[in-house]
């Protein structure tokens, strides 16, 4: 049974739509309240980006807080979801890779670690689709 179907004959939508869409609340939340915090506070990030020798740090820190922001609403609301989870998927072990390599440190390697986490979270919403509760089931 897939996990974007009814029950058969039951009328209710199976338990994993429910699931899913936890999944995708916990998931989103920390890209919503990132990228939101990103381009509330330009200057600020600009500034971090560019003590981390990102080129470009005031369009640097704008395009990833538009990514993280309009990635985090589609994952919450279920637009698209195959596609933003496979993009922030890559963002995300991308952003371990740059921002948490300190690995001497802990919380550095928590950090990177944490990052693995969620991306591997956004590999398995890209497998199993966003579930019953979304947009992308209500367009087909």
């Amino acid at each position: 049974m897939s996990t974007n179907t009814s029950i058969a004959g039951s009328g209710t939508v199976s338990h994993a739509s429910g699931t899913i869409l936890l999944g995708r609340i916990l998931l989103s939340v920390i890209f919503v309240l990132s990228g939101f915090g990103k381009l509330t506070a330009i200057a600020g990030t600009a500034g971090y980006f560019g003590s981390m020798g990102l080129p470009m740090p005031t369009v640097t820190a704008v395009v990833v807080g538009l990514l993280e922001l309009l990635g985090g609403v589609a994952i919450l609301i279920g637009f698209q979801t195959r596609i933003t989870a496979w993009v922030l998927a890559i963002f995300t072990v991308a952003t371990g890779l740059v921002a948490h390599t300190g690995w001497a440190d802990q919380m550095q390697m928590i950090s990177f670690m944490k990052n693995l986490a969620i991306a591997g979270g956004f590999l398995v919403l890209a497998s199993s689709g966003a579930g019953a509760y979304s947009i992308d089931a209500k367009r087909g």
